[in-house]
């Protein structure tokens, strides 16, 4: 392994973060094992024993074999790690058990895979993973990570595993909620629906060393079960970056429906497969369908989620679009100006990098139709977190058809997706020059 230099301001390079609780003889085995793989990494690393309250000489054990102690504040598991979190500055971050069941060599895996994902995890539930534990064990673990992946819809094995690498990165600004061991999959969760890559690397996992574990079934289950609720809310509200792609496999049949009738005939108005924008493209299987589109997005976690599946993207805002006047012969604006203020310059955008004889589609609800009020009511009930509450502009058939041709359009077809959803085909005239004041507001960007 090649040797990975300092950072130029003297702070480590990563940080191990061990939550213990009077783990005083694991912890004189693990320490030293744990500093001889460090060095053999070449870079620098400082260990952060995080101490709940020991009585054992837990501290002076970690102190005299060179870890920084320091004190839990908050209750639990949970706390332990924020503790941690909140205590060094290094750019990476591993968490690991103090009684010896994740092996200290391991963490060359980690180091050599850092560039791989933002979230690294130690899995013993892939191929070639293996954990040594009781039979009863295995199956309160496999029950918990099951019913996590398959409720959440998540594509990870091990959401358990407390054996880690982060980036630091994925670490700022996330909201956690959970103490008790089922931080862990509230932190991965988090992590997933900002748009971050997680992968899990296969581990075998040993039984502890010396004393007892302090895992809590009943207690600990209960906890769990609060935080698989308030993250399931979560995983379906328009927070979470997949939240379009997995709509279109979703297990509600009108989400699936809506979303798939969307895809078709939007992809049917296109006439041909480059040169196209698609304004406020989210996660959906449009975009991913359209690999010579520009995906742009307001949307940073989008975005992040997009980038190992599509190669063309860019943050931006419908409100000033950062492309030259007539770079594409289509723009899509599929479901974004029901969520924004009705303002002219989102006209005067679209049209301006529009090429002559281009084609415009443009999809929002029809707030003309009875129906749509019902539905979005129901879609609120049920989906509180998801769109429904976001529209605050509201369009009718007529008034989108009249705006589209004051704007110097030729509305060419409207088609419906459930008799409620508008989705326009308009053409710019070749030739044509700005009308209605909608046309470039000039001067082109790159």
């Amino acid at each position: 392994m090649r040797p990975h230099h300092a950072r130029s301001d003297g702070s480590p390079d990563v940080a191990v973060v061990i939550p213990a609780w009077n783990e005083r003889e694991n912890l004189e085995l693990l320490l030293p094992a744990l500093k001889e793989v460090i060095e053999a990494l070449g870079g620098t690393a400082v260990i952060v024993v995080v101490d709940g309250g020991s009585t054992d000489g837990t501290r002076e054990a970690a102190e005299r074999r060179g870890a920084r102690v320091v004190a839990q504040q908050e209750r639990g598991y949970g706390g332990a790690l924020l503790a941690g979190f909140a205590a060094t500055t290094a750019p990476y971050i591993v968490t690991m058990d103090a009684d010896l069941s994740h092996r200290p060599a391991f963490l060359q895996e980690f180091w050599k895979r850092r560039g791989e994902a933002e979230l690294l995890i130690a899995s013993r539930f892939v191929p070639e993973g293996r954990a040594e534990m009781s039979w009863f064990r295995r199956l309160m673990s496999h029950i918990l990570n099951r019913t996590y992946r398959r409720v959440l819809s998540l594509p990870f094995h091990d959401l358990s595993s407390g054996f880690r690498m982060y980036r630091r990165d994925v670490l700022a600004g996330l909201s956690i909620q959970a103490r008790d061991f089922d931080v862990l999959e509230e932190i991965l969760i988090r992590v997933f629906t900002g748009g971050w890559q997680i992968q899990e690397v296969p581990f075998h996992y040993l039984a502890r060393g010396s004393g007892r574990s302090h895992t809590r079934l009943f207690r600990f289950g209960w906890a769990f079960l609060k935080t698989l609720v308030r993250m399931w809310r979560l995983r379906n509200s328009v927070a979470s970056a997949d939240y379009d792609s997995r709509a279109y496999d979703s297990p509600i049949w009108l989400q699936r429906y809506w979303q798939r009738t969307r895809h078709r005939i939007i992809l049917g108005y296109l006439e041909r497969r480059d040169g196209i924008l698609d304004i406020g493209c989210g996660s959906s299987r449009i975009i991913l369908d359209l690999p010579a589109a520009v995906g742009m997005d307001i949307l940073q976690n989008k975005l992040r989620w997009l980038r190992p599946r599509h190669r063309l993207l860019v943050r931006g805002s419908c409100e000033r679009l950062p492309f030259r006047d007539g770079r594409f012969a289509a723009v899509i604006n599929s479901e974004v100006i029901e969520h924004v203020p009705d303002a002219p310059a989102i006209w005067t955008e679209m049209w301006r990098v529009l090429r002559p004889g281009g084609t415009l589609i443009l999809g929002t609800p029809d707030y003309g139709r009875w129906l749509w009020w019902v539905l979005e009511w129901i879609y609120g009930k049920i989906l509180p977190g998801a769109y429904a509450k976001e529209h605050i502009t509201h369009f009718t058939r007529q008034e989108l058809a009249r705006r589209l041709r004051d704007a110097g359009y030729e509305v060419v077809d409207c088609r419906y997706v459930g008799f409620c959803e508008m989705i326009f085909k308009a053409r710019k005239p070749a030739g044509a020059r700005p009308a209605g004041g909608a046309g470039p507001a000039g001067g082109g960007r790159p």
